[in-house]
């Protein structure tokens, strides 16, 4: 994930650089349950209104949260399919508070209401991330819900009336991105803390859409948007975030915006973001699936590391055996093609590896989804 907005305020009013903090454990996605009352286009989960098998029971979710604890994870994004429709989502969230994760919740927004807000609210999630697609007629079309959007816009309304932290994730494809500007426009209407820009990535029904994938002119244009608006709204004083996700080519991009607008800072943010390090999929973000399958990250159902029901996540998660665990724990990591000649892999860590999967086959190949041209990927 690339924290625009942390690197905008850098290019604003820059901080000293401080020694390199690395995570003790990795922030943990976890798919609480696969049931979701939408069949969204893009879902990785492939998810569906019906009971899938062999989920993890409540009792086996919290002998896993004891393993997590120890292990030091200092974050719980509890997700689902639809993690509202989960029948313990409130007593499974409590005990992730009380025994002091950062629980954040990631939500479809329809399931927010009227009748569940107070308990919502009661549980003091850190943040709730609600999936928009676009503006009315595009949102609905691609969850296939008629009406599907100002349920989920009613949601965020609930959540910001009781002063929740709540953002908007907006997946951009060809299909969606006419709707972007007013997606922005939206966020600035309702004062909304937060918008996540997530590029299309190759898993469950994604893998299968990836046809529509935004041409590379469409992903330079809404990103050229998103920075445009996030520098202004800085200047402003509009205390919000903008993140982006699934394509770390983002901060090298970012990176070619400063030097064309503030020159004299580009060494200042080539530091910071290279001390960020881009990618971080196997090391510092995990993913566990409603069935307790362990992932390096939530496009990577199709591969498992193991199983909590058999062994600990802490050991999973350690156990450099596996060739993709060690190639992605590995610095730098074994890359082929253009990301292994990319002079700014310390920024980026060759991007999202399960594109190259996808699509060639082998983990390491380059990203297809690296939207770059080869004269900003060598020295300047």
């Amino acid at each position: 994930m690339f924290r625009l907005s942390q690197y905008m305020r850098e290019v604003i009013a820059p901080t000293p650089l401080k020694p390199t903090r690395k995570p003790a454990a990795p922030v943990v996605i976890w798919n609480l349950i696969r049931r979701c009352n939408l069949t969204c286009q893009h879902c990785y989960t492939t998810s569906a209104d019906k009971d899938f098998p062999n989920e993890l029971t409540t009792p086996q979710i919290y002998t896993v949260m004891d393993d997590l604890k120890a292990f030091k994870v200092p974050v719980l994004i509890l997700s689902g399919g639809e993690p509202l429709l989960h029948p313990d989502i409130f007593t499974i969230s409590q005990r992730a508070k009380d025994m002091g994760f950062y629980v954040a919740l990631s939500s479809n927004g329809t399931k927010i209401s009227a009748e569940n807000i107070d308990q919502i609210a009661a549980i003091n999630y850190s943040y709730i991330g609600v999936s928009l697609d676009g503006i009315q007629d595009t949102h609905d079309a691609f969850r296939r819900s008629k009406g599907s959007f100002n349920q989920a816009l009613r949601g965020i309304e609930l959540c910001l009336e009781k002063g929740i932290k709540v953002g908007i994730r907006f997946t951009l494809t060809q299909s969606n991105a006419h709707d972007f500007p007013a997606m922005l426009q939206l966020m600035d209407d309702y004062n909304i803390d937060k918008f996540y820009l997530s590029h299309l990535n190759y898993g469950g029904r994604g893998n299968k859409n990836r046809g529509d994938d935004a041409h590379f002119t469409m992903t330079r244009e809404a990103m050229d948007l998103l920075f445009e608006t996030c520098y202004r709204w800085e200047l402003e004083g509009k205390e919000r975030e903008f993140v982006t996700g699934n394509n770390d080519a983002d901060a090298v991009y970012f990176l070619h915006w400063v030097r064309a607008r503030f020159p004299e800072k580009i060494e200042h943010i080539q530091a910071k973001l290279e001390q960020w390090g881009g990618n971080a999929s196997g090391v510092n973000v995990a993913n566990i699936d409603n069935t307790g399958n362990v992932h390096p990250d939530t496009f990577w159902w199709h591969y498992n590391l193991g199983n909590v029901k058999e062994r600990p996540f802490s050991e999973i998660w350690q156990d450099t055996s596996d060739p993709l665990m060690a190639g992605l724990k590995s610095s730098p990591r074994p890359l082929e093609g253009r990301c292994k000649t990319c002079h700014y892999q310390s920024i980026c860590n060759g991007n999202t590896r399960v594109r190259a999967a996808q699509t060639t086959g082998n983990y390491w190949a380059e990203d297809s989804g690296c939207y770059l041209g080869d004269c900003e990927i060598t020295e300047k």
